[in-house]
């Protein structure tokens, strides 16, 4: 039997869905939900009832409002002790599950023992009206309540009741049938659809000049003073003072990240190095972020002093004692010309600058339709069998989007359209696919986490714009125990281009803004900004409602993707290797033509040779046009797909379980001893091995090097006579000359090769290299 091909499951697949209700067309403002399947939903709006009967013994009622259609059953909150309630709640039912002919909206009395019925009000689904935006909203009317023999009794109900589709303006805050298993405040404001922004990230830059007047506790001895600085959990902290003295001098910068709204005051604090572990505090301040100048450019900001104050404790009191003596020297602002790196740089979103005022033209518009997912695996087990409660979220500049959670579904339907401006072709949305764990109490179920399902990126310029890609994805995520697909999510994708002459321009400028240029930061200063930032972005987002969680938040900006992994550095090198094989591959065509495999093209070759020595001004021009040519033909084979997850790329199909488990490793490692040990020899042998390479690079410069060091003093003495001829040589021999000579002499005939190394790799390989002077 014929074995299928192991990467089959794994591949991308076009697919063609019924798109906006079959309207979609080139005219991207004929529908705002055109990249995603119509799914139809019965909307019921309960706005407030009056004039409702009292049913205690007081005379007054707990009203709440059930609506019914077969069985699926949603309620409204109960008031207490009022007769004229207002909710205005909407619910939705989708039109595929629904079972019954008749909508039923019942107003109840909430009661301790049996809630008592106080009436209703019956709807004929096939007399209901259908409203498509951008028609207005229906408006609600009063309807009288009847009791269940269809008598009149007293109270009305306000309602609106309309079939729509998930376009409709009240679809994102609706209760929905789907969801009708949660219950809870908290639970059903976890499955909605919503979206966010990261907060607004700025660098601080705090230059740390120098402080005067400083009194140490001891003055007997010279201070050993420090500049330590804490903004929220950042903290840093300036080398201690060369200027052993009482007016210390840094020059030091120390960059932070900071968040819009500012809440905390970047404090400072002044201290002097007494002992072993020991520091004294020799004064403090605190300057509020509000207040700090902002820089738009390179030009520094005006320097100012800072008073000290000495926090002096006494009785259990913070009592301040004021030093103006003591102060500090600095220069602190808030840069608004660098780009806050919040994602890994091969994955980035945006590439603005922070102040709105650098920021260019938008050049398109990115469209996102998520359709659906099918064979999604189960995620977690309840009342014993396997579920998945699923829900997307889809990243792209400052714009999170999330959206509601479908209840236990391995095929769940989103059929949701987003929307993004695009200052940047070269840029990445990504989608991930998550199941919601914090359903039905699940917050206190031990501090649950929403499980990663998978994670899809799109790189816009791989797209051709005003095209709609409609792929299903597979999504891949790696386990301890294995590469492991999860199920497919289907999307639909458009990259409209308002200005193809901006867009192209884009092309010719930097990919981040100048300051990272002219002012550039360390790698290390990168990694550790970059950490804050994402830190600070987790935190802000988890505290949103619903809150998108810290282990979501990071698993879509790629934290730990710098960690040490066998399995990518396997990919890496293998990607290093597949660059340099098209240089290998023509390197060896060269070797067939000097070998004269093929007489034919070794004649042609020395044609071409010939023509472009006697006319050398055709060799640039040459080029270019056998690049263009080759554009050309390449053209009729240029991907049609947008670019996904390889695991034959990333090495995934084929990576032994111990390189897994030591990737999915903590930092420090959990592992036991034995386990390290071994894995720790494994990387010895490695670096060995890279260890050699880089000697036998280093040897060969060395050697280099050597030609003209006289370290070899006949080795130099032969190479400056050999230099002297060739220059009396060429100065009397035209270079056309010199040129035909060596191509010929390059080109000869096999007959006329020796299988011997030439002349000039031996005198090469005899010159000495400093590798007798290691230890």
């Amino acid at each position: 039997m014929q074995r299928p091909p192991p990467m089959e499951d794994f591949s991308l697949k076009e697919t063609k869905p019924h798109l906006g209700g079959g309207k979609i067309t080139g005219d991207k403002l004929t529908s705002t939900y055109d990249l995603v399947e119509q799914m139809q939903y019965l909307y019921v709006r309960v706005v407030k009832a009056k004039d409702l009967p009292g049913k205690d013994v007081t005379g007054s009622c707990d009203p709440y409002v059930e609506v019914k259609l077969g069985n699926y059953k949603g309620t409204t909150r109960h008031f207490e002790k009022k007769s004229n309630p207002e909710w205005n709640q909407v619910f939705a039912f989708s039109k595929d599950r629904i079972q019954a002919s008749v909508l039923e909206v019942t107003v109840k009395d909430k009661d301790f023992v049996k809630d008592d019925f106080m009436g209703r009000v019956l709807f004929d689904l096939n007399e209901i009206p259908k409203r498509v935006p951008p028609d207005s909203p229906l408006a609600p009317q009063w309807y009288r309540l009847e009791d269940r023999k269809g008598d009149k009794v007293k109270g009305e109900l306000m309602l609106a009741v309309w079939m729509g589709t998930q376009a409709d303006e009240a679809f994102p805050e609706a209760w929905h049938s789907d969801a009708a298993a949660v219950s809870g405040t908290d639970a059903l404001a976890n499955i909605r659809s919503k979206v966010y922004l990261s907060p607004k990230l700025w660098y601080l830059r705090v230059n740390v000049i120098e402080a005067q007047d400083l009194q140490p506790s001891d003055k007997g001895r010279y201070p050993e003073v420090f500049v330590k600085a804490i903004l929220g959990n950042q903290a840093l902290r300036t080398r201690i003072s060369p200027s052993r003295n009482l007016n210390p001098m840094w020059n030091e910068d120390l960059m932070f990240v900071a968040a819009e709204p500012f809440e905390e005051p970047l404090v400072l604090s002044v201290e002097d190095r007494v002992g072993p572990n020991k520091d004294e505090v020799l004064g403090r301040c605190a300057i509020p972020l509000a207040y700090v100048d902002r820089r738009l450019d390179h030009k520094p900001v005006n320097t100012r002093w800072y008073h000290l104050e000495k926090h002096v404790v006494v009785e259990g009191e913070k009592k301040k004692e004021i030093k103006f003596a003591s102060r500090i020297h600095m220069r602190i602002c808030l840069e608004g010309g660098y780009h806050v790196l919040d994602e890994s740089t091969h994955y980035s979103s945006d590439l603005r600058p922070t102040a709105k005022q650098l920021w260019k033209s938008s050049i398109g518009i990115l469209e996102l339709g998520i359709l659906n997912a099918h064979g999604l695996l189960p995620m977690k087990t309840k009342d014993g069998r396997g579920t998945t409660d699923a829900y997307c979220v889809a990243k792209y500049g400052q714009k999170w989007v999330r959206t509601r959670t479908i209840i236990d579904s391995s095929t769940p339907r989103w059929n949701e359209q987003y929307t993004w401006e695009v200052f940047d072709p070269c840029t990445v949305i990504t989608i991930g696919v998550f199941d919601n764990c914090h359903l039905n109490g699940g917050d206190k179920a031990g501090g649950a986490k929403d499980s990663r399902i998978g994670k899809v990126r799109i790189r816009l310029s791989t797209l051709e714009t005003d095209r709609v890609y409609t792929h299903s994805y597979p999504l891949l995520v790696l386990h301890p125990s294995g590469l492991k697909k999860m199920g497919e999510i289907h999307l639909a994708v458009r990259f409209t281009c308002s200005s193809l002459l901006n867009m192209m321009h884009m092309y010719s400028q930097p990919l981040l803004p100048k300051m990272h240029y002219l002012h550039p930061l360390t790698v290390s200063q990168l990694d550790s900004l970059r950490h804050q930032a994402t830190q600070i972005v987790s935190m802000r987002l988890s505290r949103a409602e619903p809150p998108l969680r810290k282990e979501v938040v990071e698993y879509m900006l790629d934290v730990g993707s710098h960690m040490w992994s066998m399995r990518r550095s396997k990919a890496n090198f293998f990607r290093i290797m597949g660059v340099l094989g098209g240089l290998i591959a023509v390197g060896r065509w060269f070797d067939q033509i000097c070998q004269w495999k093929n007489p034919i093209t070794t004649v042609l070759i020395h044609i071409l040779f010939l023509i472009l020595v006697l006319y050398p001004e055709l060799i640039l021009p040459t080029i270019f046009l056998y690049l263009f040519l080759i554009g050309v033909w390449y053209f009729r084979w240029r991907p049609r797909n947008p670019p996904h997850m390889d695991t034959r790329l990333s090495h995934a199909d084929s990576t032994h379980p111990d390189e897994l488990d030591e990737e999915f490793d903590t930092f420090p490692t959990s592992r036991p001893s034995d386990i390290v040990r071994i894995r720790y020899d494994r990387l010895r042998s490695i670096a060995g091995r890279i260890q050699t390479v880089v000697g036998d690079l280093a040897t060969q410069g060395e050697r280099l090097q050597s030609l003209l060091s006289w370290r070899d003093p006949r080795a130099t003495a032969l190479f400056v006579i050999f230099c002297l001829v060739a220059a009396i040589v060429l100065y009397v021999t035209p270079f056309q000359v010199v040129a035909l000579i060596t191509g010929f002499y390059v080109l000869r005939h096999p007959r006329f090769r020796h299988r011997l190394p030439s002349v000039p790799l031996n005198f090469f390989r005899r010159l000495p290299a400093r590798t007798d002077s290691m230890l």
